[in-house]
């Protein structure tokens, strides 16, 4: 059936049959159109944030909450741009969003108009795709085709940019539209000569370990890893972006690898024999110096990218696919070629688990160690919540201290460590998983960037509750200044001797809960009085002592095997051993 309507009418409607419920944005000059039928929709909620960054966040968050497209909205020039962040973030962690944005009409492009910006241009590095829409007739095609190139294959953001007068031009509508991606082909199917050779090198080897990444949880394939798991007996180990995807109270499981990982985690890579690495990247986060990592493995690398596999280390048996059809096909083919004897690998890996777990240091004086707040939130909010993490040491304490036993419950910036992502992006999964608990964990410094949505959380009705790890710092920066720049605390120190702000003050001016701990024996009695409001928001302000480091950790740029457990302490094996 066609029916005749605007571009505008067109847009809303193709997002109405692309099932999207959920808009997050700010109106302006060249998107205004859409704004007008976005008005009379019964299916598309339209949630006005107070930030362009915090709509492409929230859209992220709602992605990663609910599996589904996020998807924000913007207009020309500086609303557009102000979506950069996200877009880069979405496509660093391969997050399926699609952002839509206005742009001037088709005749003023290229003439510096008000409020213009090549928004196309600007994002092409960061977009798995992006299109510019002069023409209204194209408007339901594109976004059909947005939404299948940001979810299948590999995920990630897409970028559709319409012109003003394609928004108020005339034209037919009809549903569905015919896609044109004659060039997109992504490969799920691993090829079964692949799957061999990998299930030969396991059984063959003696030290193997299963490192699993980001990948496996966007194939939906936890269930498969761990029959996978399970069946060869092979240590598993997940990074910052698959944590929860393998239960952490699973015996095989060895923790997080990584700068910050537990040292059995990083211990597991440096010793293996083989690496079966599942949608991962070798990312410098992980590998360290990178001519040092692993040094003994052969490497099997499934990723359905085809331009992850080798580009930082060599992959001996290369499988592209969806991790989920990968795991599937192995765990056939281990079944037939058998497993190796491990007993030996696990006395060393369970040394280093017993010898060296996650610890920190309590303070004399009394004042609240992170690390502490970070179990008991854990312990009282339990596994079935969900967890936001922005960036820096509240994030790496989030991936250390907390219990993970769900996939998708662990929510944060990884590739480009956005700070700011936290209170937006929590507010996106609430919404997507209305039912759950949605914590936020956010550093002082984080929380500045972007706690202006607290204001849309108020309004909208959208309670989430946010731990604030107030040490009063730009915490991390602080803590490379203690190790590697003598003490000198060059613009890190966000308070002097007042609370500007205060955050308990600032959480009650937005029509928020504020809430105030300082003291270890507090910190249950104030979660479980946050955990027990569920009409408003809740800003918990967590007065942590400013001198708390994430530890263990391998300083940028050197050998994983360099990993030490706390400042002025030797490396914890040497790279003969």
């Amino acid at each position: 059936m066609t029916e005749r309507m605007t571009g505008a009418q067109a847009l809303v409607r193709a997002l109405e049959h692309v099932g999207v419920d959920t808009v997050f944005g700010i109106p302006g000059g060249a998107i205004l159109p859409a704004y007008d039928p976005l008005y009379d929709s019964v299916k598309v909620r339209h949630v006005l944030v107070r930030h362009e960054q915090g709509a492409g966040h929230a859209a992220e968050g709602y992605a990663q909450a609910t599996g589904k497209v996020g998807v924000c909205m913007a207009t020309s020039g500086p609303g557009a741009t102000n979506l950069v962040t996200p877009i880069a973030d979405a496509y660093m962690d391969s997050v399926p969003i699609v952002a839509i944005t206005g742009q001037v009409a088709s005749a003023a492009i290229g003439t510096d108009a008000f409020q213009e910006a090549d928004i196309s241009g600007i994002t092409m590095p960061i977009t798995k795709h992006n299109f510019l829409v002069t023409d209204a007739a194209d408007i339901p095609r594109t976004i059909m085709e947005a939404f299948h190139i940001a979810s299948t294959g590999r995920p990630g953001p897409v970028l559709v940019d319409i012109s003003k007068d394609a928004l108020q031009a005339q034209t037919e509508f009809h549903w569905p539209p015919t896609m044109q991606l004659p060039g997109y082909r992504p490969v799920t199917r691993p090829h079964s000569k692949q799957i061999r050779e990998a299930a030969k090198l396991i059984a063959e080897s003696r030290r193997p370990v299963l490192y699993v990444g980001g990948g496996v949880h966007k194939a939906g394939a936890s269930a498969e890893l761990l029959q996978l798991a399970e069946l060869t007996e092979i240590p598993v180990i997940t990074t910052l972006m698959a944590r929860g995807t393998f239960p952490d109270g699973h015996p095989q499981h060895m923790g997080m690898p990584g700068m910050h990982g537990s040292v059995s985690a990083v211990g597991a890579l440096q010793k293996a024999d083989l690496i079966v690495g599942l949608g991962v990247r070798f990312d410098d986060r992980v590998t360290g110096q990178l001519s040092t990592f692993a040094p003994h493995a052969k490497i099997v690398h499934a990723d359905i990218d085809p331009a992850e596999i080798s580009k930082n280390r060599h992959a001996d048996v290369p499988i592209v696919g969806d991790c989920k059809e990968v795991i599937t096909d192995l765990i056939g083919a281990v079944g037939t070629a058998g497993k190796g004897d491990y007993t030996d690998w696990w006395t060393l890996l369970n040394g280093y688990k017993e010898t060296y777990p996650l610890g920190y240091d309590e303070f004399e004086d009394g004042s609240l160690a992170p690390q502490y707040v970070m179990q008991r939130l854990s312990a009282i909010a339990g596994p079935e919540t969900y967890y936001v993490a922005g960036v820096g040491q509240h994030q790496m304490w989030a991936s250390q201290f907390i219990d993970y036993e769900n996939p998708g419950t662990f929510i944060n910036s990884g590739g480009l460590g956005t700070m700011g992502f936290a209170v937006p992006a929590a507010m996106g999964a609430k919404m997507g998983r209305p039912e759950a608990t949605v914590w936020a964990i956010d550093g002082d410094g984080c929380f500045q960037m972007t706690n202006q949505e607290l204001a849309t959380c108020a309004i909208e009705g959208v309670p989430i509750k946010i731990a604030v790890i107030n040490n009063g710092n730009l915490g991390m920066v602080r803590q490379w200044q203690t190790l590697f720049y003598d003490k000198r605390y060059s613009n890190t120190d966000l308070q002097t001797t007042r609370r500007i702000p205060d955050f308990v003050k600032l959480a009650e001016a937005y029509g928020c809960v504020g809430l105030r701990c300082e003291r270890p024996e507090d910190v249950d009695a104030t979660i479980k009085k946050a955990m027990e409001i569920n009409d408003v928001p809740v800003v918990v302000d967590f007065v942590v002592h400013q001198d708390a480091m994430v530890w263990p950790m391998v300083a940028a740029g050197t050998s994983n095997d360099d990993i030490k457990i706390a400042r002025d302490m030797a490396p914890v094996w040497d790279s003969e051993d």
